[in-house]
């Protein structure tokens, strides 16, 4: 039987000033569609995503190096910015002077009590690289950056380098996790009762090439000790011993296949979908299953399976309403160049739109961060345990 922890509930509060000469971050509206207000339960009147821009009280010229600054003595201030970011799930941030795969870097990295995450794609500064970078008509629906797997960051910056004209998609998406939950609560207390109580059971296919635009092959995925000459015996033992890192015994296991597909890898591990928000306990649906089932729907294959943790398929009318209800919160954010999106994972999803024109028209950075704390389990289970990212 599961055991569920007590919450607090999340606060409200001003996002303060510094002291000269740093800069003012001022709140403003956006339009419907770009921004709501989110539901229970979170406090009323809380938006998301929350917009701020830069002012200078001075009138002088924004440059980097102040920006920055007032980022770290805000932080210094008892972590003023990702306390906002709790609340709201989602900070933009525009007008910054970040014209660059480097201003990104610094400016995320002024929230300086975080750690760099280093993901498998090409790195075009310290701890950035492209966002996903699936073909152009492909939509990504909203979900927590990296459920399937025992460990996922906390935070996830996004920077609008390229920005697709007006009316013609390439929006990110945001929704807020916690509010998910507390719809699917409400709407699906099967599907949410189940989720918390038997976590999911979540198998990731790996082989030599993608399965699909924006996948991981195996080597990516956990080939880095992996030298040319390797024999197969040494490739495996390596990929193997790389899987054991995350420590979780018999919740993480993995198979080694031969198919019509060439060789590869099974990955299963037990998860949990209900996780609790740092701090106050709160749960939050910490999950990819609206996607997975959304991408079924429109024949686009993915080496990911999910069921519940005993095995059982997730019923298919479960998942549309899960579907249904993120359609119903979630808000499009409308690129603009210059604009820095930053989530905190464990309350928000996130996706993308399709768009019209050159895959070239939308270029977005991202840059993924561990934060102080876990996301703990909503039960004391040990297949509800998860991990922080690995040294090395």
């Amino acid at each position: 039987m599961a055991t569920f922890v007590s919450h607090m509930p999340l606060e409200a509060f001003e996002l303060g000033k510094t002291e000269p000469p740093g800069i003012i971050f001022e709140e403003f509206d956006l339009p419907p569609g770009n921004q709501r207000v989110l539901g229970p339960p979170h406090p009323e009147g809380t938006k998301i995503p929350l917009a701020l821009r830069p002012s200078n009280p001075d009138g002088a010229e924004l440059d980097l190096e102040t920006v920055v600054e007032t980022i770290k003595s805000l932080q210094a201030k008892g972590d003023i910015l990702t306390k906002k970011l709790a609340v709201h799930g989602a900070l933009l941030f525009r007008g910054l002077p970040v014209h660059d795969a480097q201003d990104f870097s610094k400016f995320a990295h002024a929230f300086d009590e975080i750690i760099g995450i280093v993901v498998d794609r090409p790195l075009l500064a310290p701890n950035v690289a492209p966002a996903n970078e699936s073909p152009k008509e492909v939509q990504i629906y909203n979900h927590n950056e990296s459920p399937q797997v025992p460990h996922a960051p906390e935070y996830v910056f996004f920077y609008g380098h390229r920005a697709v004209a007006p009316g013609r998609g390439g929006e990110t998406p945001a929704s807020s996790s916690l509010e998910l939950f507390e719809r699917a609560r409400r709407e699906v207390p099967e599907l949410a009762r189940a989720l918390a109580e038997k976590g999911i059971l979540s198998r990731v296919t790996y082989r030599a090439s993608a399965q699909h635009a924006g996948g991981s092959t195996l080597q990516q995925a956990f080939g880095k000790e992996m030298r040319d000459g390797d024999d197969a015996a040494a490739r495996r033992a390596k990929v193997e011993a790389q899987i054991a890192r995350y420590g979780r015994g018999e919740h993480t296991t993995w198979e080694w296949i031969e198919d019509g597909e060439g060789a590869g890898i099974v990955l299963t591990h037990r998860l949990p979908a209900v996780r609790t928000q740092p701090g106050t306990g709160l749960p939050t649906l910490f999950t990819g299953l609206a996607a997975y089932h959304r991408s079924a729907r429109v024949g686009r294959g993915n080496p990911t399976q999910q069921l519940f943790g005993d095995g059982a398929p997730i019923p298919e009318a479960w998942l549309a309403r899960l579907a249904a209800i993120t359609d119903d919160i979630r808000v499009l954010h409308r690129w603009q160049r210059g604009d820095v999106l930053v989530l905190d994972n464990v309350v928000a999803q996130h996706g993308r739109e399709p768009w019209r024109g050159g895959q070239a028209d939308r270029v977005v950075m991202a840059s993924l961060f561990d934060g102080d704390h876990l996301p703990g389990a909503y039960t004391a289970d040990d297949w509800a345990q998860v991990v922080q990212a690995l040294d090395g």
